[in-house]
């Protein structure tokens, strides 16, 4: 297999993941039924938009209202529900605005009507209501902190939720006594509902948890205010009613890349949806699996694909941070491992199209990475260090640039041994 035959096939089984995680594509199959009264239409996420145009054309005949928040452009045309763009991943007075006008909406909602969620990752940010006495600037300062803190996705949503009076199921209360039915794409590991945007219409399963160890791990830079409500004797978490309905999962999205693979001649050997961990540690363990397809046929023979899905972390701490986010320097780690195997390629992207705060989903390498950086002037562990891997692949042309996909699963990771 060739270098070009490689890095294509690992594209097109990226775009195969990206592709089964289009509302376009799923969402009519999972609607309810039409209610008596209104349909009010809500949601938050990095697919809201998306998901909101494949409601208007799975029901063009359906009286529609309502409204939904997505990242600034990933907006998608839509005739009947409003969209609105806010800032991720750190928050912004638009978020805020989104979040109370929702609450609103749904609020004056009654038995008769249909209250429909749209949720996706990326809505914790995006629908911002920080509970009392907390401020905007408060939460914006904690999200930036979360981001920084190396904690797991998990604990930066029991976190997000116990902040704020839309997640952990506050939307849920307040659409009460309408009919509520969220469909949601999953972006988190093992597709915990309280966990995709916070869980804005399901039950807050940590409310009653001690936070005080996430506080300590936080450390003195957690507003006040923040480290108050945190600390507070943790209460019940109220009853709320829902028909969840996961639409598009990772896993689903891995099996979509495992197909292409197949066709190929190529055995997918599925490592999981929800790996998790320092980016850079999981370079690591991954190039030891992939060498170990390549010399000794396990645990598949070659030519095969490690493919894997999840949300790893990088640990910046409070040096000065490069470009690059967690696909970029999980791929960087990866390449130092390998040290320019003969055999190995891979591909590491975010579903969403950005990885990090950059302008690329990902990249994809050959044997010939650390060669042409070199080449370039550039040092591969330096960088590293640094959190600059952006900037190296770029260097070496090796960015993948979709713009925004509208939709959001999360990260996929496929290496190819041939």
């Amino acid at each position: 297999m060739t270098m070009d035959q490689a890095q294509t096939l690992l594209r097109a089984m990226f775009d195969a993941a990206v592709a089964a995680a289009d509302p376009a594509r799923v969402l009519a199959a999972h609607l309810p039924e039409p209610p008596r009264g209104r349909c009010i239409v809500v949601g938050a996420g990095k697919s809201a938009a998306a998901m909101a145009a494949a409601l208007e054309a799975a029901w063009p005949d359906q009286a529609l209202s309502g409204l939904v928040v997505t990242r600034h452009g990933h907006g998608a045309p839509t005739r009947r529900i409003e969209v609105i763009e806010a800032a991720h991943p750190v928050p912004d007075a638009a978020s805020e605005r989104a979040a109370r006008r929702i609450l609103a909406l749904v609020g004056g909602a009654g038995p008769d009507d249909l209250v429909l969620a749209l949720i996706s990752g990326g809505g914790s940010s995006l629908m911002v209501a920080p509970r009392a006495p907390l401020t905007l600037e408060d939460k914006i300062a904690v999200n930036r902190l979360l981001l920084r803190s190396g904690l797991t996705i998990e604990d930066m949503n029991r976190i997000r939720r116990r902040l704020s009076d839309i997640k952990g199921g506050g939307l849920a209360r307040a659409a009460h006594p309408a009919r509520l039915v969220t469909l949601a794409i999953s972006d988190v590991p093992g597709d915990d509902p309280a966990a995709i945007a916070s869980g804005p219409t399901v039950r807050d399963p940590s409310a009653s948890d001690d936070l005080s160890p996430l506080v300590e791990r936080l450390g003195p830079d957690l507003p006040q205010a923040a480290r108050a409500l945190l600390l507070a004797a943790p209460e019940p978490a109220p009853d709320v009613t829902s028909d969840y309905r996961l639409i598009a999962t990772p896993q689903m999205s891995l099996e979509a890349a495992a197909r292409v693979a197949r066709q190929a001649g190529v055995t997918p050997v599925l490592l999981g949806d929800a790996l998790e961990g320092e980016a850079r540690e999981l370079g690591v363990v991954m190039a030891g699996i992939a060498r170990s397809v390549a010399a000794h046929g396990r645990p598949a023979p070659a030519p095969a694909a490690l493919i894997s899905g999840g949300e790893t972390t990088v640990s910046i701490g409070a040096g000065p941070a490069g470009q690059g986010g967690r696909n970029m320097e999980f791929l960087l780690s990866l390449a130092m491992a390998l040290r320019g195997h003969p055999r190995i390629h891979a591909l590491a992207g975010d579903t969403d199209g950005i990885d990090g705060t950059e302008d690329a989903a990902g990249a994809v390498i050959g044997p010939d990475l650390l060669r042409r950086a070199a080449q370039a002037g550039l040092s591969p562990r330096a960088m590293l260090e640094a959190h600059d891997s952006y900037r190296l692949f770029d260097a070496t042309d090796c960015l993948i640039r979709t713009g925004p996909t509208l939709t959001n699963v999360n990260d996929f990771r496929a290496i190819l041994i041939a």
